[in-house]
């Protein structure tokens, strides 16, 4: 039977760039790597020769949710029973498969678990968040000329809990995240009306719904945070369209759900 599998979405990334990523698979032999490159021209798939990867060439460019859930109905049709969502940006320098899995093992109730995730000078990125307000999206983006934004952003990303503290989160990044599939199957894939951006949010949340969705610092990975919506106006315009798609969805200002769980949220740590 198949244990678990793991998905890898790409994107015009370079042949030098791809094989690095060879690194970030694991040893286990009861693995089903998927790797979709949505990328135009198909110049990667003699490098991902191992006889575990399932490698797809996806032209068409669906985003990253409806690109991943290629990988999640193929791993569902093998009986995996837990999948990862890894970015092609992660670096791994331990195990942090096998602790997860036994975690989950050991924890039914959970149905989506991230671990903790590192910049690569080894600080902490602050990635497990309270369900956002819209007003809360644009002063993260503006916080670099907002007075009065640091308490309100500590609060947001729940800057002062423990960074070794496990718990039960509304929103976990879609970075580096492992998926519960029974529970997938109860709750659905990524919402495919997401190209890029957000769809985190939304299958974090609806898995929240559920399941409990748990930050889990006893393993930890490395990302090279871009920050492209800061960057580039193609993708800031991404990052609107999508914003304004996960309001519209769960609600901009009157959204009771939202206070319950941030409610909830913050009072384990009361």
């Amino acid at each position: 039977m198949l244990y678990f599998s793991i998905s890898l979405v790409l994107y015009k990334i370079k042949k030098e760039e791809a094989r690095a990523l060879l690194n970030v698979f694991p040893g286990h032999e009861s693995v089903r790597i998927f790797v979709i490159n949505n990328s135009p021209t198909d110049t990667l798939k003699y490098i991902f020769q191992d006889s575990r990867i399932n490698y797809i060439h996806n032209p068409s460019n669906p985003g990253f949710g409806a690109a991943h859930n290629i990988a999640i109905k193929k791993a569902i049709e093998l009986g995996a029973k837990y999948h990862f969502i890894i970015n092609p940006d992660i670096e791994i320098s331990e195990d942090v498969f096998t602790p997860m899995i036994n975690f989950m093992e050991a924890n039914p109730e959970v149905g989506m678990m991230m671990p903790k995730i590192l910049n690569t000078d080894g600080s902490t990125q602050n990635l497990p968040k309270l369900l956002p307000h819209p007003f809360w999206i644009f002063r993260r983006k503006l916080k670099k000329i907002d007075p009065f934004g640091g308490q309100f952003i500590d609060k947001y990303e729940l800057r002062s809990v423990p960074k070794n503290q496990i718990y039960n989160v509304p929103i976990l990044s879609g970075c580096f995240t492992v998926l519960r599939l029974e529970a997938i199957k109860e709750v659905g894939m990524y919402d495919e009306n997401f190209f890029m951006y957000f769809e985190d949010f939304d299958l974090s949340r609806r898995m929240h719904q559920k399941y409990k969705t748990v930050y889990f610092p006893e393993a930890k990975v490395t990302h090279g945070y871009e920050g492209g919506a800061n960057k580039s106006f193609k993708l800031f315009k991404i990052f609107v369209q999508s914003m304004i798609t996960y309001f519209n969805k769960w609600g901009w200002f009157f959204d009771k759900e939202r206070k319950r769980f941030n409610d909830e949220t913050l009072a384990q740590f009361k």
